[in-house]
């Protein structure tokens, strides 16, 4: 199988060849249970005596004999918490539409199918490693058009696109925001995971797939620049304020991988560990801006950390006596300061002058506040239903900052003051919501429905008098979710998350759909002026 090496630049000048040309090493990552067989041969290759030899025999080439991922995504529980065994088994039986993923129920039987399933989901029997070395020899630069790309090939808003994941086939989407058509098509790798992240100015975004690859694309020239595998499972990834970093955090393994935005070279793996060894996995890692810093919140330790990127005042802050004058200087030693908590925090959210950081605590009856300044926690937050706290929004009332966010576990949006950390309203809903959205040029937000027999309604809140105004069903018994709003606030576009889905367009005034445009599974939009100017209104 002709596979592109490590760093080799794509020779081709035009994106539908380049992409073509890798192929071969990224077609693993279309479909979570891609067990291509390797060595399959149509005419007549027998069954295999053990799991270990039909492993060896149709998957380890792709996947690797370790099952960490190759061409082919890793094949441990870690990377199948979304697949259900017999779903594995039907992929490995019939194999997969529209994939090089044929069936192999012809060569193997039952017995053998089912246990090589439970090989796939038996945990491996030492924490696989991930390091520097592997990162390093996975990386691919692609070969830049021999014409320099200085504005957009296309005619169109380059800050009011919308970057469009579609989850049901494994592509994106680039959207104009103002006619509402799109641009360009493109195949992703495989389930990218977290929202994708932009370089200060909107031409880059990068994506961070479930299986640890890290892409950059050039939405101006609507090509590749570099992808690299930064882990074997991946949560999600963040970019410096002044776009000179990437940093991807990571499940599997324990660590936290700072790259080189211009093209993903790496610059630093921090394995997670506090300070008796204990390792832990990465909830979330994000960008904040004003402290020139990455905040990192971690799943198995009572810690949060930031990580400078610059020599930055700010950071010092009390912690040390620090006497800085000039500008701040390029900072590439990643020193690390431990907050240190009395609970855990997985999911968080900033408030708009990223001084506090509010996450959700395990015990999942409450919210803490972390001021990062003096590097404690100093509040509690009364959040009973699980908040989905990544995905809350800020706006005024009545003349004070609140954060409102939907709850993972009770059908409710808590409405928080941000002065005083207290909850002012409960707006009851339908069901548990996962995502949440407003604008600063919009009266209402929205939330959906996520979980539940009515997780085919939005509801529209007043942020005026925080009542619940239209429940809207774009699509019957469909889940609708997700909704980003136009660089001007004067749209709302919303998902349906269905293979036969479609990105629905509101008028963000009269709620008056204007426009349905057919995708498959689109499962979340973002647009690019509002996240680079980190608006109130949408998750960071």
């Amino acid at each position: 199988m002709d596979v592109t090496p490590a760093r080799q630049p794509c020779a081709s000048t035009t994106v539908d060849h380049c992409e073509y040309r890798v192929d071969a090493r990224k077609i693993m990552f279309l479909l979570a249970l891609m067990l291509v067989p390797a060595l399959f041969e149509t005419t007549g290759a027998q069954s295999a005596t053990s799991v270990n030899d039909s492993y060896a025999r149709y998957c380890a080439k792709c996947h690797g004999a370790d099952r960490l991922g190759g061409m082919g995504p890793a094949l441990i529980p870690q990377n199948l918490t979304r697949i259900k065994k017999d779903q594995a088994r039907r992929a490995i039986a019939q194999g997969l539409p529209a994939t090089q993923m044929p069936g192999l129920g012809h060569v193997l039987g039952d017995d053998e199918i089912d246990a090589l399933v439970e090989h796939i989901y038996t945990p491996l029997p030492e924490m696989p490693g991930w390091g520097l070395k592997e990162i390093s020899g996975s990386q691919i630069v692609y070969k830049a058009a021999p014409q320099q790309v200085n504005a957009p090939i296309y005619d169109a808003d380059p800050l009011n696109l919308f970057v469009v994941v579609e989850a049901g086939d494994h592509h994106v989407t680039v959207l104009d925001g103002d006619r509402f058509e799109p641009i360009y098509r493109f195949k992703s790798r495989y389930a990218l995971h977290g929202g994708p992240k932009f370089s200060p100015t909107g031409r880059f975004v990068y994506f961070a797939s479930r299986d640890g690859w890290i892409t950059k694309f050039d939405l101006f020239g609507l090509n590749r620049v570099a992808e690299i595998r930064a882990g074997i499972n991946t949560r999600n990834l963040a970019v410096s304020s002044d776009g000179r970093f990437v940093i991807v955090a990571n499940y599997l393994p324990h660590t936290l991988v700072i790259l080189n935005a211009h093209d993903l070279t790496p610059k630093k793996v921090i394995p997670v560990v506090d300070e008796h060894g204990t390792s832990s996995r990465v909830s979330a890692v994000y960008d904040a801006p004003p402290r020139q810093s990455f905040i990192a919140a971690l799943k198995d330790l009572t810690e949060v950390w930031e990580i400078p990127y610059h020599d930055n005042p700010q950071f010092y802050g009390i912690v040390h006596d620090y006497r800085y004058e000039g500008p701040p200087k390029v900072s590439e030693s990643f020193p690390i300061r431990r907050i240190r908590l009395d609970d855990y925090l997985d999911d968080f959210f900033f408030d708009q002058a990223y001084e506090h950081v509010v996450g959700a605590a395990r015990n999942a009856k409450q919210g803490q506040v972390v001021n990062l300044i003096v590097g404690r926690k100093i509040a509690d937050v009364d959040l009973p239903g699980l908040p989905h706290l990544g995905s809350g929004v800020t706006w005024t009332y009545q003349g004070r900052p609140v954060l409102a966010t939907p709850n993972l576990k009770k059908g409710l949006i808590s409405v928080i003051d941000m002065n005083s950390w207290q909850t002012i309203r409960q707006i009851e809903t339908l069901g548990p919501g996962f995502f949440m959205r407003t604008h600063e040029n919009t009266r209402y937000a929205w939330v959906d429905v996520f979980f539940g027999p009515d997780r085919d309604a939005v509801h529209v809140i007043d942020k005026d008098t925080l009542e619940l105004v239209r429940s809207l069903r774009p699509a019957p018994g469909k889940t609708a979710a997700h909704v980003e709003f136009t660089r001007d606030g004067r749209f709302a576009l919303l998902s349906v998350w269905d293979m036969d889905g479609a990105v629905v367009v509101y008028d963000a005034e009269t709620l008056a759909e204007v426009k349905r445009i057919p995708m498959k599974k689109p499962s979340g939009k973002y647009n690019v002026y509002n996240k680079i100017t980190r608006s109130a209104g949408t998750s960071h």
